[in-house]
């Protein structure tokens, strides 16, 4: 009897104590599971501004005159060499411009004119291992050695895979679905009436997202652009070119922007192995950026200039461009060549010791002698 006493108690305890009653599943009763997630469905893709680069260098002439061998004797086949010191801002652009200064060719040509340049065929691979895109064709030295010496070189730049225009010509260049671009190049001594007629016939075509016309004119040495130049410059923006490039003095004129557009007047030499050791060494890339936008709109965003020398080497030309330090005199001068805040005296150049005459009579209103300071 006092042991039934004992449990009774301890029930009562347990139940006053204030512990929940746990109820237990039977055994054979199935949980069930969680309601599933509903997926959360996938944004579409924001569309984004695209951004190219379209790189520019001067005059790049790939041989030295019929009067010497330095450039063939200092770069000694290294392909590579001439564009090793910049290739850097040309290996992630859309587009890079030169002006292709002499004809290359597979067979000897011969030629009458004071300075003639012409490569070995070979010496196109100077311009694909140095990320150069496209050469303009419409300069002074491009009849140097007649309509062969343009065919050869022609062929030659086909081979390598360089894009170009002749002399009033034209060309469209466009890489997997980058920008549509028309690229015209005015000859020698090109007109207004002309300039005007090759931009306005890739403007009229509808189909191209940028236009750049490439003028070979202006006065050797002269660090001023003349009222012609200035006069043909916007003559062509306002026919429907984007940005116009010049060649020809051999020494850097000033850039401006104009209605929308950038003329830039003379990037002087680059690649040059025209001259052994020029007087006037500075010389700079040009890199203007443009957007694509996601309805296919095209704008020009900005241009950067960057000086150089156009040797690696002091006191004589190495045919190799590098960067100037930014910040350096030489910086600062080459830079106030481009700004047209440059005030020094403009390079002579005399072609009188030759007893020649260096070019062909300008057209009319057109200034300009012949190029290859020697």
């Amino acid at each position: 009897m006092p042991a039934m006493c004992c449990a009774a108690a301890l029930l009562a305890l347990a139940a006053c104590s204030g512990r929940p009653q746990q109820t237990l599943p039977k055994p054979d009763a199935a949980t069930p599971p969680p309601p599933a997630a509903t997926p959360e469905p996938t944004p579409e893709p924001t569309p984004e501004d695209e951004y190219f680069v379209i790189s520019m260098v001067g005059d790049c002439t790939l041989s030295s005159s019929q009067r010497e061998n330095t450039f063939e004797y200092i770069v000694d086949g290294d392909m590579f060499w001439p564009f090793s010191g910049t290739k850097q801002y040309f290996e992630d652009d859309y587009l890079t411009i030169a002006n292709l200064e002499c004809s290359l060719s597979y067979e000897q040509l011969h030629g009458s004119s004071t300075f003639q340049f012409c490569g070995d065929a070979e010496n196109a691979e100077m311009l694909t291992l140095g990320g150069v895109d496209f050469v303009t064709l419409g300069n002074n030295h491009t009849m140097d050695f007649g309509a062969k010496g343009l065919e050869n070189t022609q062929a030659v730049l086909e081979e390598y895979g360089v894009a170009y225009a002749p002399p009033d010509g034209s060309c469209v260049y466009q890489s997997g679905d980058g920008l549509a671009i028309g690229l015209y190049a005015a000859p020698w001594c090109a007109t207004e009436a002309q300039v005007r007629a090759g931009v306005s016939a890739l403007a009229e075509r509808g189909d191209l997202d940028l236009i750049i016309c490439l003028m070979h004119w202006g006065v050797e040495g002269s660090y001023r652009s003349s009222y012609v130049q200035e006069a043909i410059g916007r003559a062509a923006i306002d026919s429907g070119a984007d940005i116009v490039y010049g060649s020809h003095p051999h020494v850097l004129q000033k850039t401006e922007e104009y209605a929308g557009g950038y003329i830039i007047y003379s990037l002087g030499n680059y690649v040059f192995g025209g001259n052994t050791n020029p007087r006037d060494k500075d010389t700079a890339i040009i890199q203007v950026t443009a957007k694509r936008a996601p309805d296919g709109g095209v704008t020009l965003e900005g241009m950067e200039k960057i000086p150089c020398s156009l040797s690696s080497t002091a006191g004589m030309n190495d045919f190799r461009p590098v960067p100037y330090e930014e910040g350096t005199e030489e910086y600062e001068r080459a830079m106030s060549k481009l700004d047209g805040t440059y005030t020094g005296p403009d390079l002579n150049i005399d072609y009188s010791e030759y007893h020649e005459s260096p070019s062909p009579e300008p057209a009319a209103g057109q200034e300009g002698e012949a190029d290859g300071e020697d």
